[in-house]
């Protein structure tokens, strides 16, 4: 007898224009997904405006849309942002302290507990990154307990791959 075991993995995902207002809609629709799932918006809302505001900025092709997708696996948050300059990897850099910006993915690698970049289908790339929840009392998890990060502490581990999908991938954190 084959039985169905289905577990609900809440998910969201949306086109946006590469535009500073898609940019500003992204953390918007994101705050809006979280609070639905009863999970919390803080520091997720601020990861996904810095990704949004960088395929804006750099991932931007005319005429070509950048994804926002989230999801929720056990303890743990997902937030990707896909682009289509898949030449154009992030890095985080030296910001000028007088400058306007510079500091998105300094801020990124600060909040959360494991990111990285995933090339996708040319010309495609997939910026990542990782939440640790705080479990929730009387809610069952969605997944098993390691389905996305093996850790549910906030110490970052170097040079992680992504989960998914099982692609060559760069991971970044703090030595």
């Amino acid at each position: 007898m084959n039985q169905r075991i289905s577990t609900r993995v809440p998910n969201f995902s949306v086109r946006l224009s590469p535009t500073p207002r898609g940019a500003r809609l992204a953390r918007l629709l994101a705050t809006e997904q979280l609070i639905s799932w009863e999970v919390p918006s803080d520091p997720a809302a601020l990861i996904v405006a810095e990704l949004a505001a960088n395929a804006a900025t750099h991932g931007r092709v005319t005429g070509r849309d950048f994804r926002l997708t989230l999801y929720v696996v056990a303890d743990v948050l997902r937030i990707e942002v896909t682009d289509t300059r898949g030449d154009r990897l992030p890095r985080v850099g030296n910001a000028d302290p007088d400058g306007d910006s510079g500091r998105g993915l300094l801020l990124v690698d600060a909040l959360a507990d494991r990111w990285g970049v995933t090339p996708g289908l040319t010309p495609r790339k997939t910026v990542w990154a990782e939440i640790a929840l705080p479990p929730r009392p009387g809610i069952s998890c969605c997944g098993a307990s390691d389905a996305l990060s093996q850790r549910t502490t906030r110490q970052k581990e170097p040079r992680q791959t992504p989960p998914l999908p099982p692609t060559r991938a760069h991971a970044h954190s703090p030595e």
